[in-house]
Formats: structure tokens, sequence, C-alpha cells
């Protein structure tokens, strides 16, 4: 089974939560809400759950090996990285343009 695409929806700063993720996979079957959570040693992956009567959450989709748990989260967090890279790109220019507008 082959990613085929990988879609980031970054969310507004300030929380843990940094992106919802949707991957496609061989152009046929998608999983939506992935979450691209800021930990306290790096980002990771919380999968799609389903809160229990218990209180508990549970995943409705998740990886079922080490192997696939890797390649799904160094694929998600290549392009989450990609995705960050190019919004603090576009602020800067942002940034830099209404300073030469107010210098005019």
């Amino acid at each position: 089974m082959n990613i085929t695409q990988i879609k980031i929806n970054r969310t507004p700063e300030g929380g843990r939560m940094k992106a919802v993720v949707s991957i496609t996979f061989d152009n046929a079957f998608v999983v939506h809400d992935i979450k691209v959570i800021d930990g306290p040693e790096r980002y990771f992956l919380a999968m799609p759950s389903r809160k229990m009567p218990d209180g508990t959450f549970r995943d409705i989709v998740h990886p079922i090996n080490a192997e696939a748990r890797a390649t799904l989260e160094q694929s998600i967090l290549e392009q989450f990285n990609q995705a960050q890279a190019q919004a603090e790109l576009e602020q800067n220019q942002q940034q830099e343009e209404a300073e030469l507008d107010g210098d005019a």
C-alpha cells in the first residue's frame, strides 16, 4: 500500500495540536483526522479516535506494526515540516512588505 497524497491543514497557533491531516493510500482509501501534536520532546501523530461510553478514547484507525507507524509518521511529519517552513517564509515576506509599506 502506497501513500499517494497527504493534505496538511494547519491549526491556529496556541495549542498543542498543530495540524489535522488526511492521507490517501493508492488513490483509493483515505483516512481523515490524523492529528499532529506538539509533544514534550517531538511532534507525534494521534490517530482518529472515538470517545467510548466509559470516557476513554479508542483509535478507530491505526497502524498495526512499528514499521507501518514509522513510515506513516515520517511521511506526514516531513510534509508538515515543509508546510511549517512555507508558512514561516510567507509570514516573513508579509512582515517585510508591511515594513516597506510603512517606510514609503
